[in-house]
């Protein structure tokens, strides 16, 4: 624990102001360090097993932050499955378990952020092994664990009451925004068998319609094109938005009251995600961490059967083709899709089970289950109207339960088909940044309603 880098509380409550700043910091050396190349690559011609999971992994490949926030999650999931399952005995009331458990919980990403820079290392990710040498090896690997042990201090840094929410919430949203934004508006010219093109999408509209004679070729181009992003893509990651949105005013108010003014009386809402986009989070950190011990096995153990069977790689950049690994990835458009149903089919049902079971899980272990929401209610002293103290969990219960299971499988299902249709950003990570985006717009509301009750009730005492 003395060894371990370590974020202080805060003495006071900061200002909102002043967490803005602290968040916009840490946003800022994020995006700095997903800039800034790895010292010792030799190349990145060599394949990319997470090629498909970095957007919504907050991973930039061959950067500071090519591990993203996979060892953070990664740790997290796994220390909370063992606390669940009572392999570790840990007592969240007594601030030395919660301070053992978070450190426990540090130690192990970092040794994951170690175990998983060495796998990128020896499966050539970089260039060939024998050109990087063992020096290299370790200034990678050292780079991958550092870069790793900082963007978990920064999201320490915003839990802890100095920044606003998950760093790992805001990591992920604007790596996200970032991809959408340059994929819809990059200028950034592309040879092709068809001639020089933009890449963005909408830019290439223009473009191309402006640029050629033949203006239906320039149109179907421009909504078809299959090696750049396409107008159908855009088309599709807009729905996808606004399908999220839509799905985001499905709640369920509970009428509340309290036990000692009997007139007071609110709304408890309970959303359909009620589990926000950490279903999606943990499904997509679960199916990497896969993704890298089968690629790790299948280049050195090629033709071992168990290998073969865990997954099979092929083709040019070396992706899934068969194996279990192969139904774990998603479909890469609408034409996969229909040409392979059996693994769209297996893929989208895997996909919404373990996020159904991922998100009920989570609301027990992150203290938002039925029982804790009855105790905090029990302790603030306000109960659900027309229900006695005694029978509020169980009326909890039979709206909390359903709203995290069905909410995490509609996630999952609404993510295949952003997948299917080819959304720019990746389903998980389109749902997610507006999860994340709608989150903060109800944090910024609820902090200037406090600063304008804050005014009134001062200008009431002058």
């Amino acid at each position: 624990m003395a060894a371990l880098p370590d974020v202080e509380s805060p003495d006071r409550k900061l200002p909102f102001n002043e967490r803005v700043v602290y968040a916009g910091v840490s946003l800022l050396v994020y995006m700095v360090m997903s800039q800034l190349p790895l010292y010792g690559i030799k190349s990145l011609e060599s394949s990319d097993p997470l090629d498909s999971l970095r957007v919504v992994m907050a991973s930039n490949r061959g950067t500071l932050t090519e591990l993203g926030v996979i060892p953070i999650l990664t740790s997290g999931m796994i220390m909370q499955l063992l606390a669940a399952a009572n392999f570790i005995r840990v007592d969240y009331n007594l601030k030395e378990d919660r301070a053992l458990f978070s450190g426990a919980q540090k130690l192990f990403a970092i040794l994951l952020a170690a175990a998983q820079a060495l796998v990128l290392v020896f499966t050539g990710l970089y260039g060939n092994p024998n050109d990087i040498g063992a020096v290299g090896y370790g200034l990678l690997t050292l780079q991958l664990v550092l870069s790793s042990t900082v963007i978990m201090l920064m999201d320490e840094l915003m839990q802890k009451g100095y920044g606003l929410g998950s760093g790992i919430n805001i990591f992920v949203a604007a790596n996200v925004c970032q991809t959408v934004f340059w994929k819809f508006m990059s200028f950034s010219s592309v040879p092709t068998y068809r001639g020089s093109e933009y890449e963005g999408a909408i830019v290439s509209i223009f473009h191309l319609i402006g640029s050629r004679s033949n203006k239906i070729r320039a149109l179907k181009d421009a909504f078809y094109r299959p090696d750049l992003p396409n107008a159908m893509n855009a088309i599709a990651t807009i729905s996808t938005f606004a399908l999220v949105t839509y799905l985001l005013g499905y709640r369920v108010e509970l009428s509340i009251k309290s036990s000692r003014m009997r007139s007071q009386r609110a709304s408890y809402p309970i959303r359909l995600f009620y589990t926000s986009g950490m279903p999606l989070m943990l499904q997509s950190a679960l199916f990497s961490n896969v993704l890298l011990v089968s690629y790790l096995f299948s280049t050195y153990f090629e033709n071992n059967l168990l290998v073969r069977v865990l997954g099979v790689w092929s083709g040019d950049k070396l992706v899934p083709v068969d194996g279990i690994v192969y139904y774990l990835s998603a479909p890469h458009g609408l034409i996969d899709a229909i040409f392979h149903p059996v693994h769209t089919l297996v893929y989208a049902s895997l996909t919404t089970i373990v996020c159904a079971y991922l998100s009920k899980l989570w609301t027990d272990v992150s203290g938002s289950s039925s029982r804790d929401v009855a105790r905090q209610l029990k302790d603030q002293q306000v109960t659900i109207a027309g229900y006695r103290d005694v029978s509020v969990y169980k009326e909890l219960n039979r709206v909390i339960l359903p709203a995290a299971s069905i909410g995490g499988a509609t996630l999952a299902i609404a993510s295949v088909l952003a997948d299917v249709l080819g959304s720019i950003g990746t389903g998980p990570g389109i749902l997610i940044s507006v999860l994340v985006i709608f989150q903060y717009f109800e944090m910024f509301a609820r902090e200037q309603m406090e600063g304008n009750l804050s005014m009134e009730n001062m200008m009431a005492l002058q």
